[in-house]
């Protein structure tokens, strides 16, 4: 667990170091929040298993099934929903009075907050698969430490963003929702294909998915 939680630690030292508007608060329950997410994915994974559950998919469509729908969609979903519930109780404490939405700076986009907790959420979310998945594979820790932690907190910048933006523009949101799932189906795909370069192109999409979400957070934050 140590070592699948160096990505959150490193985010976390960024957010400090750059001083973002981002509580404590917020950052723990957007944490909470993704491992939580694990647990609805694992579900979901469950009942559609491609042999004996409900979503049946034979021939050359089975491995795109399991892929994109079976794994990345339920991920993402899960995510979706866990954060939906959460950005709903911070609104609701806001109007209360008992939290801040958007503390200190009234210039930080929205969309930015929202997608900077579904990348903690997306690194929440990987400790607790590293952590499960490592406890099996011990050899395989450190790899999914720094592959698939970034695409999981990618993905989940995504997922949090097009919450955020669901209100203004429906269409802008689902896409948005949808690139998070082929980009977590396109890694997982490409770690299936034998060889060098496919596993490379893996990290690739993974890294660079995480650079886009890091560079819109800081641009957002700082009301760009």
């Amino acid at each position: 667990m140590l070592i699948s939680s160096i990505p959150v630690i490193a985010v976390f030292m960024w957010f400090r170091f750059e001083r973002f508007p981002f509580s404590m608060t917020r950052f723990s329950s957007a944490l909470l929040a993704g491992a939580g997410s694990f647990f609805p994915a694992l579900l979901l994974q469950n009942i559609l298993a491609v042999e004996g559950g409900i979503f049946r998919v034979t021939g050359k469509w089975s491995l795109v099934g399991e892929i994109f729908v079976r794994i990345a969609l339920t991920e993402e979903l899960s995510r979706l929903l866990v954060l939906a519930v959460l950005f709903f109780a911070a609104r609701r404490l806001s109007r209360a009075g008992q939290i801040d939405q958007n503390p200190g700076n009234a210039s930080v986009s929205p969309a930015a907050m929202a997608g900077a907790s579904g990348l903690i959420a997306g690194l929440g979310f990987a400790i607790l698969e590293s952590t499960v998945y490592g406890a099996s594979n011990p050899g395989n820790a450190l790899l999914r430490a720094f592959t698939a932690a970034p695409l999981h907190g990618a993905c989940g910048f995504r997922v949090g963003s097009s919450i955020e933006i669901w209100r203004e523009n429906h269409l802008q949101a689902v896409f948005r929702f949808l690139r998070a799932v082929v980009i977590h189906g396109v890694y997982n795909f490409m770690l299936l294909i034998p060889g060098i370069l496919p596993p490379i192109a893996a990290i690739l999409i993974a890294l660079s998915a995480l650079a886009t979400s890091v560079v819109t957070i800081r641009s957002g934050m700082r009301g760009e």
